[in-house]
């Protein structure tokens, strides 16, 4: 029998795990990860449920139904450094519930998979959705040989200290293999439903992303004995950048973001000769984000050579604007207003682990639950307890609903 309440309590308790004052510490390729892994392995194990690890990570429990096509019901434990309690986690453990009520029921028409992605938000290395970019077929392994982390220390190293070896992460394809459709319940992370006093929506999309990061060089120099006109300071170029990118996002209707920027020497008495920064691109419609990213670029060389700079540019990460399948998006429809009478359809402007499996071609969904203030990515995030409670419950049903619909399909 369902018991959201148990998922309540059980997403208090993983807080109190990996999580201090500053807000939840789950970022992917840490000790804090794994504990919280080893966390999930232990109730796992208390279900007839067959528990792998992929290629690329990501952690599998598999129950078996009678027919071999698959329903996946996907989240993911990692956060963002300080991040809140709720963001992935309350997906993995609303799915984790509803294999304990398929369980006390026999077994399944449909095989079902529980899925912990590895990595989903690129906390560490700036490359989101990694687990599932893998599994997708849309990672390009070479492509993480690059990156870094903020000590320096290379992406295919920090991997293998977990058992992944990045060249071979793209064999985790093969996990959908017999998927036919995927269901996430995610928090808004926005301001959509509290705007309109309602618990729950279906989301219809994902917005398309665009994420760089760009390095300014200029020239070290005294800050006592340099002229200000014969500065070439880099800080100058990535803040005229960082003031910019609000203009053109307001133009286009997209969101634009520099998230990290890091200078050197760093100092107080010397230029900046050095300037590093990400820029984060969003928007829901293709040609707009690619006219955001170009202006981006247009106004950083010109900034440049106003500046007496050097500049490069590098791409961490992109995806286009992702459609979710309509008629599960009719089905997530019908079990919120079962659930609470009124439901509300919106797009997805965070990123998750949804758009990478539609894009694989598995008719997906997901479904909001409301977001305080909107706010997420921070230790202020937080949802009503009935909320959460609804969620679990409207996640159920729709997964009730996925599966006759797989069922009648197959019949058909």
């Amino acid at each position: 029998m369902l018991n959201p309440q148990r998922t309540i309590a059980e997403l208090k308790d993983l807080r109190a795990l990996t999580g201090d004052e500053r807000g939840a510490q789950r970022v992917a390729w840490t000790p804090t990860w794994a504990r919280a892994r080893e966390w999930l392995r232990a109730r796992l194990a208390a279900l007839p449920v067959q528990v792998e690890v992929d290629e690329a990570g990501n952690l599998w429990a598999t129950l078996p139904g009678q027919s071999p096509q698959t329903l996946l019901i996907g989240g993911h434990l990692d956060s963002v450094p300080n991040g809140g309690w709720l963001d992935g986690c309350l997906n993995v453990l609303a799915g984790l519930e509803i294999m304990r009520r398929l369980v006390s029921e026999g077994v399944p028409p449909v095989t079902v998979r529980l899925v912990d992605w590895a990595d989903e938000e690129g906390a560490r290395f700036g490359h989101s959705l990694l687990g599932s970019s893998a599994v997708s077929g849309s990672l390009v392994p070479t492509d993480m040989h690059a990156l870094t982390d903020r000590d320096g220390v290379r992406m295919p190293d920090a991997l293998a200290q977990y058992g992944v070896a990045a060249d071979r992460m793209t064999e985790a394809r093969r996990q959908l293999d017999h998927a036919a459709a995927y269901i996430e319940l995610h928090i808004e992370q926005g301001p959509v439903l509290e705007s309109l006093g309602l618990p729950l929506g279906a989301v219809i999309c994902t917005f398309g992303v665009e994420r760089h990061a760009i390095r300014f060089t200029g020239q070290a120099a005294h800050a006592g004995s340099t002229p200000m006109d014969q500065r070439r300071d880099a800080l100058a170029g990535a803040a005229r950048l960082a003031l910019e990118i609000r203009a053109i996002a307001r133009r286009h209707g997209g969101v634009c973001t520099v998230g990290r920027l890091s200078v050197q020497p760093g100092i107080p008495t010397a230029v900046v000769g050095q300037c590093d920064l990400t820029l984060d691109q969003r928007h829901l419609e293709a040609d707009a984000l690619a006219r955001m990213l170009a202006e981006a670029q247009a106004a950083s060389e010109r900034f440049a050579q106003e500046e007496r700079l050097t500049i490069a540019w590098n791409r961490l990460w992109n995806i286009h604007p992702i459609p979710f399948h309509p008629q599960l998006v009719q089905l997530c429809e019908a079990a919120i207003e079962e659930t609470c009478g009124v439901a509300h359809r919106l797009p997805s402007g965070p990123l998750h682990d949804a758009a990478e499996v539609a894009r694989a071609g598995v008719p997906t969904v997901m479904m909001f639950v409301q977001s305080l203030r909107g706010l997420s990515h921070a230790p202020e995030e937080d949802t009503r307890e009935e909320h959460l409670a609804l969620a679990v419950a409207a996640f159920d049903r729709l997964a009730t609903k996925t599966v006759r619909w797989l069922v009648q399909r197959t019949e058909e």
